[in-house]
């Protein structure tokens, strides 16, 4: 489940609009396409390589930087401030067979029996998961087809939020983000996890058809293939309605509790996700906020971090064909990429 980051090489950036060579703090204009200045780190607008160029002089040499470390740490305490994740006893799987790397574009179902022998649906009722299940029946799978939000579903984003935000785990999360200095108050933090989330953008022709929630927990489909979709309660509830059959797995944690990791393979109503790396027992507001601070602290790269002594690591991707307030950007995806 690793994934390289390519950069083009020098030669194709020297002239780039999009790069930072010989751009470092240079004042902001909303006409750039991406930013150098030291306040793009924060913003979410750097351009890709303005760590390569620019992080010795610019914000993240700063006293507000986030430190390889201080990522271990405050993972460590998320991680035990998840107090919703399932017990070991709250859920049984069967991850049957184990696809090698290049069984998993096969698109071949070797394991005849549901992932899930067993989820204790008790967990379903507690407020962060209830709020969290209702959103999944909000969007439209298919890109290129508009979203139409109602206001009982802006209300249940906003019920989400408040809920979450009444947990150890995410006033943890907004403890340390306010200490480095990238929000205010935790109304700020909170307005802004709804645009970072939940606000649309278009991922087809111009219609407003996705968001970083969408794409992530509840997951897509595009040009025939399952795009997203990394959350193990959507998983779980398809499943039993037999809208998505497991094929394969081709990595598992190290965890002998909960939350674990595994990438696995299956089909949607019979489109296909080559690996669909997901946490397996969490909480829905461990992995909102594990995905929220990666995509504030390391967005568009390897966001390394600790759980519960195991290393794991988390990508990003910033969504780079539009912005919202002064330039800011939305989530594309986030997903595990490594244990």
């Amino acid at each position: 489940l690793r994934t390289t980051l390519l950069f083009p090489s020098p030669k194709d950036l020297y002239t780039a609009p999009d790069s930072c060579e010989g751009r470092c703090r240079e004042p902001y204009s909303p006409e750039d396409e991406c930013h150098c200045n030291p306040e793009c780190e924060r913003h979410r607008n750097c351009c890709e390589d303005y760590y390569r160029h620019c992080r010795d002089e610019g914000f993240s040499s700063s006293r507000d930087a986030i430190t390889d470390e201080e990522l271990l740490q405050v993972s460590e305490q998320l991680y035990k401030a998840d107090h919703n994740k399932a017990r070991p006893t709250d859920i049984a799987i069967n991850p049957q067979y184990q696809a090698s790397p290049d069984e998993t574009d096969d698109q071949e179902d070797r394991s005849p029996q549901p992932l899930y022998k067993y989820v204790n649906e008790e967990l379903f009722s507690k407020p962060t998961y209830a709020s969290f299940i209702k959103l999944l029946d909000n969007y439209q799978r298919a890109t290129g087809r508009e979203e139409d939000v109602t206001a009982e579903e802006l209300r249940e984003q906003d019920n989400f939020l408040r809920e979450v935000m009444k947990t150890e785990l995410m006033k943890k999360l907004f403890a340390f983000l306010h200490k480095k200095n990238r929000y205010g108050s935790e109304q700020e933090f909170v307005a802004d996890l709804k645009e970072m989330w939940f606000g649309l953008y278009s991922r087809g022709d111009g219609e407003q058809d996705s968001s970083g929630f969408e794409h992530v927990f509840s997951g897509e489909v595009k040009k025939g293939k399952v795009s997203g979709f990394h959350n193990w309660i959507r998983f779980y509830l398809l499943e039993k309605q037999g809208a998505v059959n497991y094929f394969s797995h081709n990595f598992e944690g190290p965890w002998d509790t909960y939350p674990d990791v595994l990438g696995l393979q299956f089909s949607w109503d019979g489109f296909y996700k080559e690996v669909g790396s997901a946490f397996i027992g969490s909480s829905p507001e461990f992995e909102f906020g594990l995905y929220t601070l990666c995509f504030i602290a390391r967005p568009g790269r390897a966001c390394h971090l600790s759980l519960g002594g195991y290393s794991l690591s988390i990508q990003t991707y910033t969504w780079t064909k539009s912005t919202y307030g002064d330039g800011k950007k939305y989530i594309a995806t986030a997903y595990v990429i490594s244990s």
